[in-house]
């Protein structure tokens, strides 16, 4: 008896396939996070600390005009749409160049954040997000309880 060794790496299983299919961009409908174009869509940074939470959305060579801020029932979307049309003109030739960008990011807002308070600033290619904790939610300094 002859012992015979298959290759699983060549055809992956049928489990995988639909795994993979199901949790691409493509297969999950119901992504609020997304690009209209062949782009990838711009990386996100997000700290919290006591006072706020702040997010930084790489954007190079964007304006402020070009972005869209909202929120709407604790769902804080960042979205943008940049359209250009150029044209150069010669006695031979005539060249027109179309770029069209946009995409769409969208974060559930946790229940300390202050929606109402929300602050951005666009500066050196980021996008600044400010988003500071309601009173209640912040951290208190410990308090010594006296006995009486």
């Amino acid at each position: 008896m002859t012992l015979v060794r298959r290759n699983q790496d060549i055809f992956p299983s049928f489990s995988s396939l639909f795994d993979d299919f199901f949790s691409s961009e493509l297969g999950d409908w119901r992504r609020n996070n997304f690009s209209l174009t062949n782009t990838t869509l711009p990386k996100v940074n997000i700290r919290e600390d006591d006072k706020e939470f702040s997010v930084d959305v790489a954007a190079p060579g964007m304006e402020k005009k070009d972005f869209n801020i909202s929120v709407e029932d604790n769902l804080l979307t960042i979205s943008s749409e940049r359209k250009e049309n150029k044209e150069e003109k010669d006695d031979k030739y005539t060249k027109r160049e179309f770029c069209y960008q946009s995409f769409q990011r969208s974060f559930t807002l946790p229940d300390a954040a202050n929606s109402e308070k929300i602050k951005a600033r666009y500066e050196n290619g980021i996008l600044h997000l400010e988003i500071p904790k309601r009173e209640e939610a912040r951290p208190k300094p410990a308090r010594i309880i006296n006995i009486s």
